[in-house]
């Protein structure tokens, strides 16, 4: 598993990359769309952004894994999230835009998670390496 160190590393350079660009390049990676999340440290009270990939879309919601690869923690932008669910998301490059998170109940997890293993076999790779269910997360419009 990568250092906490290298994570921040390539995703600042990620982060560069598709601003720069404006999504035509890092704007895809493993056939899905990047979005940059930010959410709000439940710590310091930060703003913290983050690169993801999002294997589902339906509709205006977009779906992402707090896979972290596998590691057995979970990554801290979900634990930001679940403190305040509140986000900003930029899709492809886009404008930012005001989202709310929420974590996927057991119904929509059972139907959703095969539809990302099924295009996506790295995650169920990752479940495999950990005890802890990975979630998914559903980014909607806010408001």
């Amino acid at each position: 598993m990568p250092s906490d160190f290298a994570f921040k590393t390539i995703n600042g350079l990620h982060q560069t990359l598709v601003r720069v660009s404006g999504g035509r390049i890092g704007g895809r990676l493993s056939k899905m769309p990047v979005l940059e999340l930010t959410t709000t440290g439940r710590k310091s009270g930060n703003k913290r952004s983050v690169m993801l990939t999002s294997p589902i879309q339906e509709g205006s919601t977009i779906v992402v894994v707090a896979s972290r690869g596998g590691d057995d923690k979970n990554p801290d932008w979900f634990l930001n999230l679940r403190a305040n669910p509140d986000v900003e998301v930029a899709y492809q490059g886009g404008a930012k835009r005001a989202m709310r998170a929420r974590v996927a109940d057991a119904a929509e997890r059972a139907r959703l998670w095969p539809l990302v293993v099924a295009d996506h076999a790295n995650y169920a790779g990752y479940q495999s390496k950990t005890e802890r269910e990975i979630p998914l997360v559903l980014l909607e419009p806010a408001g």
